[in-house]
C-alpha cells in the first residue's frame, strides 16, 4: 500500500502570466504562491485480480486502463505504466472542484507520486511537477497554466518564473519558522459557496492576452514587491500588493469577479482587512485576505454567513506518507 499527501495552495500574485500564450511571447511569466495545510490524499493499493478500481466521488470498476472516465487518473496510471490489478482512492480535506485552490494538479500531482512510488520508482519535485502539467496542458488540451503543478510538488512559499522556452525557475523565499507563522496568522479564506470551473474564465483570459498584456506585465511586476513585502514581513504591504493584482485581474475577463464579490471584499475592507483576492481563475471559491490577527472575529462577522477557513503555510510538497509494497 501507498499513501501519498499532497498540498492545496494559495496564490498571492503573478496567476494568469503563467498561461503559456503570455509567458511563451511576452518574455516569461512569474507567481509567487504558497503551499498550505490542506490536502489531497491518494491511496494505492494491489488487487486480488487483474482488474482497475478507482474511488473519488464516484466508483470506477473497469478491466482495461482505456476505460477508466476520469481523465487524471487514467493518464497518470498511463504515464507511469501502471495498467492493472490495481485500485486506487483518493481523500480530499475540501472536496469538490471549483474552490480555486488548486486541487485537480494536486490531485494529478499525488496520483503520480503515489503510483511511481507503488511500481518501486521515486521523482523529485521537478519530473511530478513537469510530467502533471504534460497531462493536464497537453495530452489533455486544459486551458490552464503551470503554478499549481509546480507549488503542490514542491511545497513551501515559492516564487515561480515560467520561461519562454517553456523551463521553470523555482526559487524559494527564505522566511523563518517564526515569519512564516506570523504570516499565516494574518491569513484567511472565506468560502463563497459558489464553485466554478476555471477552464471557462482561463479560455475567455488566454484569448484576450494580447489585449491584456499591459494588466499581465504590472502582475508579472508585482512578483518581486510581494517577495520584499515577504521578505520584510510587511504584512501590510502584502495585503494591497494582492488588492493590487486583483483589481488588475479582475479587469483580464468577464466573470472573474461579480458585484456580490465586490460587495464582501468591500466589508472585508471595512471591517480592517488589509487587502485581499478571489482565488483560482475567480468567479466564486475562496476569498483570501490578509488582516492583522485581531481583526478576525470582526472580518469573520461582516462576511457571514461564510465560514472562515484558517491556514497555514506548509513547507512540504507531495510527500509518501505510508509505502508498504
Amino acid at each position: 500500500m501507498i499513501i501519498t499527501r499532497t498540498p492545496l495552495r494559495i496564490s498571492f500574485v503573478g496567476g494568469g502570466t503563467d498561461l503559456p500564450a503570455f509567458y511563451r511571447t511576452h518574455g516569461g511569466g512569474a507567481v509567487v504562491s504558497a503551499a498550505i495545510d490542506r490536502y489531497i490524499h491518494v491511496l494505492v493499493n494491489e488487487k486480488f485480480d487483474r482488474s482497475i478500481r478507482v474511488a473519488y466521488s464516484r466508483t470506477e470498476n473497469v478491466d482495461r486502463l482505456e476505460d477508466v472516465q476520469h481523465e487524471l487518473f487514467r493518464e497518470a496510471m498511463r504515464i507511469t505504466d501502471v495498467r492493472d490489478k490495481v485500485e486506487i482512492h483518493t481523500i480530499a480535506d475540501i472536496p469538490g472542484e471549483g474552490t480555486g485552490l488548486g486541487s485537480s494538479s494536486a490531485l494529478t500531482v499525488g496520483l503520480l507520486n503515489a503510483l511511481y512510488a507503488y511500481s518501486g520508482r521515486l521523482r523529485d519535485p521537478e519530473q511530478l511537477a513537469s510530467e502533471a502539467c504534460h497531462i493536464e496542458i497537453e495530452v489533455l488540451g486544459g486551458t490552464l497554466g503551470k503554478q499549481d503543478q509546480y507549488i503542490a510538488a514542491y511545497g513551501g512559499l515559492q516564487q515561480f518564473e515560467f520561461r519562454p522556452d517553456d523551463s521553470v525557475r523555482v526559487t524559494p523565499i527564505p522566511i523563518a519558522l517564526k515569519d512564516r507563522e506570523s504570516l499565516s496568522d494574518h491569513l484567511s479564506l472565506f468560502y463563497t459557496g459558489v464553485a466554478r470551473q476555471a477552464s471557462g474564465i482561463l479560455k475567455d483570459q488566454n484569448s484576450r492576452t494580447v489585449e491584456n498584456r499591459e494588466s499581465l506585465e504590472r502582475m508579472r511586476a508585482l512578483v518581486a514587491e510581494t517577495r520584499a513585502a515577504l521578505l520584510s514581513r510587511d504584512w501590510e504591504a502584502l495585503g494591497r500588493q494582492l488588492d493590487e493584482g486583483w483589481q488588475l485581474k479582475r479587469g483580464l475577463s468577464a466573470g472573474i469577479s461579480t458585484a456580490q464579490i465586490d460587495r464582501w471584499f468591500a466589508a472585508a475592507k471595512a471591517a480592517g482587512a488589509y487587502g485581499g483576492k478571489v482565488t483560482g481563475a475567480g468567479g466564486g471559491g475562496f476569498l483570501l485576505l490578509v488582516h492583522p490577527p485581531e481583526r478576525s472575529h470582526q472580518i469573520a462577522a461582516a462576511l457571514s454567513p461564510m465560514a472562515r477557513l484558517p491556514v497555514r503555510i506548509t513547507a512540504e510538497g507531495s510527500r509518501i506518507l505510508v509505502n508498504h509494497l
